[in-house]
């Protein structure tokens, strides 16, 4: 199964994607994870304020078959929340890069984005 990969994002290697916009990320999972999750029944990210590391966990993903530590892909502060993906998870899958992010983030140092890995590095990663 193919996948996308858009070229405008920057990827982890634990399957988080981050888009700059000037200081602000958008903070969410790439389709490979959704699929390799199965049915996603619920998820908790950091509230708005919460102070995240890179690296560290921002919030967990549970599908019917596995709980999933979210890793925080940048350093900020969290600025807004995807409260409808929060009440509805399994609508992740529609729109993964789109209306399915999780957080925003205002980033302490927006250069720490370009640390992730391209798309084409991404993809070799998971599809090997």
């Amino acid at each position: 199964m193919s996948f996308e990969y858009p070229d405008d994002l920057r990827y982890s290697d634990t399957h988080e994607y981050v888009r700059l916009d000037g200081e602000i990320a958008t903070v969410g999972i790439t389709e490979f994870a959704i699929d390799q999750l199965g049915d996603i029944v619920f998820l908790d990210v950091a509230e708005i304020g919460d102070a995240l590391d890179k690296g560290e966990s921002c919030g967990t993903i549970e599908s019917v078959k596995a709980v999933e530590d979210l890793k925080s892909p940048v350093t900020g502060t969290v600025i807004e929340r995807n409260e409808a993906l929060i009440n509805s998870p399994e609508q992740i899958v529609d729109d993964p890069y789109g209306e399915g992010w999780l957080l925003k983030v205002r980033v302490n140092d927006p250069e720490e984005v370009e640390d992730g890995m391209t798309a084409s590095e991404y993809s070799a990663l998971v599809e090997g």
